[in-house]
């Protein structure tokens, strides 16, 4: 019993040392990687209070631009920090006012589907067939049939019923809208 506890002993004793030898050899290694783990650790946590202060600047100045839309400084504000929820509020802006100028200049927005609806509302605002056609051959618009139907009613007010309901039967029978294309290729087309 006393040889084991030697043993156990001596076992012990010969780890410390070994661990003493792989901490000697390797000291300046496990340092750095030590370090490296903590500036990664306060790094990301730096990163993520840096992301938050930003998006409540810009929640601040979001919520000052909702009071009064004509502030300069919080647009700006806005603008620098968070350009795609700048094109949101302008998108809403300028949808309120039916300001064709504005529109135009947000179809060219990265913001998600700010570009699509801009350039929707533009040509239909303008009642602009062309544009509402562009529009519906669009690859991924996404009032792709609303604009169809656009399409078709200006056609119907300029007299050409053969063309609104060509229009109105490109709509696919998939679509929300086809109960409706149907209606009005019926009901609203039926002068000729």
């Amino acid at each position: 019993m006393v040889k084991n506890e030697l043993n156990t002993e001596e076992q012990f004793f010969e780890k410390a040392v070994q661990t003493e030898r792989f901490v000697k050899k390797y000291k300046k290694p496990l340092i750095g990687l030590i370090a490296a783990a903590i500036l990664a650790v306060g790094g990301g946590a730096a990163y993520d209070i840096y992301t938050q202060h930003r998006i409540d600047q810009s929640n601040a100045a979001f919520n000052t631009l909702m009071a009064d839309p004509n502030d300069q400084s919080a647009q700006k504000q806005l603008k620098d920090l968070n350009p795609k929820l700048f094109d949101v509020w302008s998108l809403s802006k300028a949808l309120k006012s039916k300001n064709q100028d504005a529109l135009r200049a947000l179809e060219g927005s990265n913001a998600l589907v700010v570009g699509d609806l801009s350039a929707y509302e533009l040509a239909a605002i303008q009642e602009d067939e062309a544009g509402l056609e562009k529009y519906s051959e669009k690859n991924g618009a996404l009032l792709k049939d609303l604009s169809v139907m656009e399409e078709a009613v200006l056609l119907m007010d300029k007299g050409e019923i053969a063309s609104a309901k060509a229009k109105l039967s490109m709509i696919d029978i998939h679509s929300p809208l086809y109960q409706t294309a149907q209606s009005l290729a019926h009901y609203g087309v039926n002068k000729e």
